[in-house]
């Protein structure tokens, strides 16, 4: 079960951890790379974050380490959490944006990357193409972690939402988790499908035929022995669901305003909807919104993902503290 103890930033403060995690000075690169156990322990160290926010604010346990920030793509919560969790752990960030920077002169992701380790004691990196984050990861010695590539994978989102989950339902087991929307550009789905596969869930995948879940990751799922079915509408599936994921239709992975506009909009939630839903499902979405869930749904008890971007920062604050050994 989660730890519901809060640390007092004092405890916070020792040089090494009572115990070092396997994850200690690794890069995070995909969620594959998890074993049951870490995900515990990340959530165990996440409850820990949760209490000592809320009952202190703030600790030192990374005072004196550096995050180097680099977004290649435009982000609101993964950049804002990231920061907030290094300075709630009394670290500090160093930034680079690519409207800023020497890219504009066409230096290389690789050069960018050997010069932020100069400067940092991590790196967190956003970039638009697949596999980046692997490429990046091989010329520094410093941990570096996937804050999404493109339309591959971004672990720390799936962390989160398996952490929301835990949190809002008590359990990940035995749940049937529905994904809606893009499932064919949402590295969010990517990861969280991945990841899932660690528990015994029933994975449920809602799209238009042309925004379906990619089959690698279909067959890593099947591989793993975890049951999932795909769907065109949410009416046969919703009342079974206990999760249900939203997503948006993402306009900057489509070529042009006309693919887009055939399947925008074709999937909206709204407290009519959830009429049909169970009273204890819980809606999550990685966020931004466009009109997929309509405001009106905020006030429902089940409406999450605003509890779940919360979360977001607790879970960065726990895996800072493990890559840096403090946790």
């Amino acid at each position: 079960p989660p730890s519901s103890r809060s640390l007092h930033p004092s405890d916070l403060s020792r040089s090494t951890p009572l115990q070092q995690s396997s994850l200690y000075n690794q890069h995070i690169l995909s969620v594959k790379q998890f074993t049951k156990e870490q995900l515990h322990h990340i959530f165990n160290v996440t409850q820990e974050m949760k209490m000592t926010v809320k009952r202190y604010g703030s600790n030192e346990l990374l005072k004196g380490k550096i995050l180097g920030s680099m977004f290649f793509e435009v982000s609101t919560r993964t950049f804002c959490s990231f920061q907030a969790a290094m300075q709630r752990l009394g670290g500090s960030v160093v930034t680079m944006a690519k409207e800023s920077s020497s890219v504009m002169k066409g230096e290389s992701l690789e050069d960018s990357v050997q010069m932020m380790q100069s400067y940092c004691d991590l790196i967190v990196l956003r970039h638009p193409l697949p596999g980046s984050a692997k490429t990046a990861s091989q010329v520094t010695r410093k941990p570096l972690i996937n804050a999404g590539d493109g339309i591959g994978e971004h672990p720390t989102q799936a962390l989160l939402d398996v952490f929301t989950i835990r949190e809002e339902i008590g359990t990940v087991n035995g749940l049937t988790i529905t994904m809606v929307g893009d499932l064919k550009h949402g590295r969010t789905v990517h990861s969280l499908a991945r990841l899932l596969t660690l528990y015994r869930v029933h994975l449920c995948y809602v799209s238009p035929p042309s925004l379906s879940m990619p089959d690698d990751v279909m067959a890593y799922v099947r591989e793993r022995g975890i049951p999932q079915d795909t769907y065109t509408s949410l009416d046969e599936i919703l009342p079974k669901t206990d999760v249900l994921y939203m997503t948006r239709i993402q306009r900057e992975r489509f070529q042009s305003q006309e693919e887009y506009d055939k399947v925008n909009g074709c999937y909206t939630i709204t407290p009519q909807t959830l009429t049909r839903a169970k009273e204890r499902m819980v809606v999550l979405h990685p966020l931004p919104r466009v009109d997929e869930i309509s405001v009106e749904v905020d006030s429902d008890p089940r409406a999450a993902y605003f509890r779940q971007a919360e979360f977001g920062m607790y879970v960065r604050m726990a895996l800072l503290a493990i890559l840096l050994g403090k946790a």
